[in-house]
Order: C-alpha cells, then structure tokens, then sequence
C-alpha cells in the first residue's frame, strides 16, 4: 500500500507559478512510476505529467508542454508538479498518482495509488 499526499495548490493569478508536492509513504518509492492528473468540474481526469521509476522518461501532453515540469525525489519520497506561466483553464483538483508498473502511464486506469488532491485556481 502507497499513500499519497499532495500539497502546495492555492489561488493565482494567470501568468504566475505554483510547486505542487505529493509526499508518498508506506512501499518503497522508488519503485513506482508517478503521475500528476487534474479534474475540472464536470470534466475527465487527464494526465499533466508522468514519469518513469527512475526519472528516465517523462510525459507532457501538448496543453502544458513548456510550462509544466514533473520531478521526484526518490531520498525524500516526494514527487513534485512545477507549473509556470499558469492560465484560468489550469483551474482543476490536482491528484498524483503511483503505478507499480514499468515507464509512463498516461491513463487513470493505469495507475494503482491516488492522493486526495489539491485546489489549484487560477484567477484571469
């Protein structure tokens, strides 16, 4: 069993920055692949961010490439979403997520752990 426990969302304003965290206990971190998902209201939970076990691969779908950065800390068991240059349509619930599996998920199904999420809202 993993525990996910994500921090740091808030209220921004657009064109500003926030460091997400998800800090992970119980199994052995290094031994997952980690996830950033959001979910608007009324709206699918994708993918923002992956990357792999070992921080060799990661994943950006096309809408936060250049702004968004994924990172994780294998000694402090914490996986981090940098998000820059923020837009009202970032405003969602933040989750991350762990998978037991090999590479990146890009899918909800895909990953085995959830956090509760954090509020990210992004004023215009």
């Amino acid at each position: 069993q993993v525990q996910l426990v994500e921090s740091g969302g808030g209220l921004v304003q657009a064109g500003g920055s926030l460091r997400l965290s998800c800090a992970a206990s119980g199994r052995t971190f290094s031994n997952f692949g980690l996830g950033w998902f959001r979910q608007a209201p009324g709206k699918e939970r994708d993918v923002v961010a992956a990357i792999s076990r070992r921080s060799g691969s990661t994943y950006y779908p096309d809408s936060v490439k250049g702004r968004i950065t994924i990172s994780r800390d294998n000694a402090k068991n914490t996986v981090y979403l940098q998000m820059n240059t923020l837009k009202p349509e970032d405003t969602a619930v933040y989750f991350c997520a762990a998978r037991r599996d090999y590479g990146v998920g890009l899918r909800v199904i895909e990953y085995d752990y959830w956090g509760q999420g954090t509020q990210v809202t992004v004023s215009s």
